[in-house]
Order: structure tokens, then sequence, then C-alpha cells
């Protein structure tokens, strides 16, 4: 009898062991994923097209027998890009879902609410589609993100275009909130460098859609070149509203104004437009080859093109998957930050630059160009800087 009970309570201990080191969305055959995205407010154009990029990518994984033997599930909340939803939308996903990991959640104040909720039952904040540095700093473990910041982007980026165009006042429209100041505080390191000051700025509240007092404030100031901290209809919103009235000065947006969306909807009136980015817009006529296979088995399997935000969710799902295959079949969240901690991403199709983390680095690269819109469509028109070029 006490042999028989001793042998009861080492097997309860060794179950105990067991399902403390399982890590929460790892069953035998299925792997839970989570994603918050904006599909119903103000950029919901972007969050769809990151949630299309992931399924292609899950798709193609799930045919292939999925990560070491186990199906991808991937479940998506709707923020509205209210960070007050995906605080909710996050408790569900952790809690209820039970996923292993949040992969490409759009927003920076969003990705800000939820990260607490995840960080609390230990699950990944993986490649957050979002260029703030608050999504690597400060450093925590279960931190990862791939793109130049937007600082980084503004810092290098703006005094590179003000040499090139001789620009003598430089000036800025944001977003108030965490994003748009992001973006003007890079720039204006960026313009310290050179030995020059941000001249006026100006702000719009988070789902403005008239910037009729901004842009007149800026013609009236006679500004060369404007810094926009913006991101779809707020850069369509206020060049078209520029444009109306003679104010005609040099545009440059954040990666966040770099996608389609924003020559499909504003028309020739947004050819001009510098925006920072990594990987190129995927036209379905590129002269890429691939890009141009890729392009069209997304156009076939959801009836629309791809933009460059889908390559984003394609991109992050496809990086999570060979991190989790690294890390074997007994996944857990400690393997999966050890086989991240010693992964190098080579370029892809779509040119992005090299991507390499270890156990104190948590940005894949910090690396940016410049492309420009000519004849509604983007030109990339600089090669890849670094932020130490621009110091």
């Amino acid at each position: 009898m006490k042999m028989t009970l001793s042998l009861i309570g080492a097997a309860v201990a060794l179950s105990a062991g067991a399902a403390m080191a399982q890590s929460q969305g790892v069953n035998k055959d299925e792997l839970v994923l989570g994603s918050i995205q904006d599909l119903s407010g103000p950029i919901a154009g972007f969050g769809k097209q990151v949630r299309l990029g992931m399924l292609l990518r899950v798709d193609e994984a799930n045919e292939q027998g999925g990560v070491n033997g186990r199906k991808i599930k991937l479940i998506v909340e709707d923020s509205k890009y209210d960070p007050r939803n995906a605080v909710l939308a996050a408790q569900k996903l952790v809690n209820q879902d039970k996923i292993f990991a949040m992969i490409g959640h759009i927003g920076t104040a969003q990705n800000m609410a939820a990260m607490p909720v995840q960080f609390q039952k230990n699950v990944i904040n993986f490649f957050p589609v979002t260029a703030a540095r608050e999504m690597f700093e400060p450093f925590h473990k279960l931190k990862y993100s791939f793109a130049a910041t937007y600082y980084d982007q503004m810092r290098i980026a703006v005094p590179k275009l003000v040499k090139e165009k001789g620009a003598k006042k430089v000036c800025t429209m944001y977003q108030d909130d965490e994003f748009g100041l992001e973006v003007k505080r890079g720039a204006e390191e960026g313009l310290k460098g050179i030995g020059m000051s941000m001249a006026v700025e100006t702000s719009y509240k988070r789902g403005a859609t008239d910037f009729s007092s901004q842009m007149q404030k800026l013609a009236s100031e006679q500004c060369d070149m404007v810094v926009l901290g913006t991101i779809i209809r707020e850069t369509i919103g206020g060049i078209a509203t520029a444009r109306r009235l003679g104010f005609n000065p040099t545009f440059i947006g954040s990666s966040a104004a770099y996608t389609d969306l924003i020559h499909k909807l504003g028309g020739p009136a947004m050819n001009g437009l510098y925006a920072t980015m990594t990987v190129q817009h995927p036209y379905l006529d590129s002269t890429s080859q691939p890009v141009r296979f890729w392009a069209t088995k997304y156009q076939t399997k959801f009836n629309e093109d791809p933009t460059v935000f889908s390559v984003y969710g394609y991109s992050a799902m496809d990086a999570f998957i060979r991190a989790a295959t690294k890390a074997g079949k007994n996944l857990t969240t400690d393997g999966f930050i050890k086989a991240m901690d010693t992964m190098t991403i080579p370029p892809d199709i779509f040119g992005s630059a090299e991507m390499t983390f270890s156990p104190t680095k948590r940005l894949g690269s910090n690396a940016t160009r410049l492309s420009q819109l000519q004849d509604n469509r983007w030109k990339v028109v600089s090669e890849y800087m670094k932020i130490d070029a621009a110091k």
C-alpha cells in the first residue's frame, strides 16, 4: 500500500511538473496563435491586409504538416484601433483562447495597452506591426520587433531629404499619440544633427477627418518641407487639403504612410510624397518573378491585390514559424526564446534587410530606405541607411 501510494504520488508530481513546463496554446496536434487587428476602424485597410498575409502563410504551413507536426490555429480579434478594445481582445485571446503567442498586433497604443495582459501569462509579443521603440524597449524577454523605429526612420531620412531638397523651413503635422510623437521626435533629432530645428508643428486627434486648420497654419508659415506623422486617410486628407490651398512643400511620411492605399484613394495629388520603408510593395506586375508569383497566389486566394501590409503579416508569421520549428517538437515559451535568440533571418523576396536577434537584441534591423510616389506607384529612391550612418 505504501509503495502504491508513493508511486501514485510520484506520478502526480511528474504530471504537475509536465503541466508547468508545458506552455499554453501548445497541444498534441495544434499550436494556437493570436493576433489583434483593426478590422473595422480607421486603419481597417491595413488590419485586413495583415490578417490575410498571415493566413496565407498559415495555410502554406498547414498544407506541409504544420510546425513539427502541429497545425497552426490563428485567432484574430478586432481592436477597431482603440487601445481599450485591444485590452479586451488581449484578455480574450490570452485567458480564454489561451494563445501561445501574439503575432503581428497592429498599432502602437494598442500594443502598449495589450502587452501587460500578455506578459502576465508569459505570452510573447512577436513582430507587432508598428515601429515604435516600445516594441523592444525597455528590454523584456517576451518582446520581438522587426522594423526600424519611426524615431530612427525619421532621424535618418529627414536630414538626408533636407540636404537633397535644400529645404530651409521644416515643419510637421502629426497624430497626437505615441505613434505621431515618435515620428516628430525622430525628425527633430535628425534636424538637430544638421544644425536645424523644427520650425512649426501642428497636430490632430486620432480619427480626425478635417485638416484645413493644420494645413492653413503650415502654408501661412511658408514651410518648404512637412514631416507627416500620419497613417492612411490623414496622409491623404492632409496632402489633398494642401494641394487645394496651393501649398506644395516636400512631404515625407514614415513607413505607416507607405501603402498603395495612398495613391489608390488619393489619386495623382499624392504624387511626390516620400515615405520611409523596408520591404517593397508587391505589385502584380513587379519586375521580380518571385514577387509576381507570390502576389498572384495571394490575389487568387483572396480575390484582392496584396499590399505591403499583406507582406508584413506574411513575413511575421514566416519568421515565427522558422523559430518555432527550430525550437523543436517540445515547444515551450523558453524554448522558443532560445531559438529566436540565435536567429538570423536572411533578406527575403520583398527586399527586406537581414535581421539578427540575440539574448540582448530584440530589434531585428534598424535599416530603412526611402520611396517616392511617382506616376501613382511607389519607387525606391535610396539604398538602405542605418542609424549609425546618421550620427
